[in-house]
């Protein structure tokens, strides 16, 4: 099963509505099952490095099937996923990616954000995911 256009474009505007909340700038990827890139935003003004930040995130919380941050936790000096971020062409193991489920569980796609602080990037790709329940 995969993420439609339009349900990722509900992601997006979600998403885009709690960064606004937030008061902050973000860049939002959504993919879908496959990793492939189905919809992104730019907001204006938001870090040009984080468009590749926010791709890697959704794609890293596809790949394991859990949140990037949690990744990142079991990524610690001395953890059993050490050095995994060097994977896969480069993940991030850092908040802001998280699993994108259909009302069924499904896993259908993944969200993606960067531009402020992990949380603040977890917040916002959150409130996108949620906007599929």
């Amino acid at each position: 099963m995969n993420i439609t256009l339009k349900q990722a474009e509900a992601v997006i505007a979600a998403a885009k509505a709690k960064a606004v909340a937030l008061n902050t700038l973000m860049n939002i990827a959504v993919v879908d099952s496959g990793t492939n890139l189905i919809a992104f935003a730019h907001m204006d003004n938001a870090w040009l490095g984080s468009i590749d930040i926010s791709q890697k995130k959704a794609r890293t919380a596809r790949y394991f099937n859990m949140a990037s941050g949690e990744i990142g936790k079991l990524s610690q000096p001395g953890g059993p996923l050490y050095h995994i971020e060097h994977s896969n062409g480069g993940l991030i193991t850092f908040p802001g990616g998280v699993l994108i489920t259909n009302a069924g569980g499904d896993i259908i796609g993944a969200v993606g954000v960067s531009g402020d602080s992990v949380e603040n990037d977890h917040a916002v790709a959150q409130a996108g995911a949620d906007a599929i329940k």
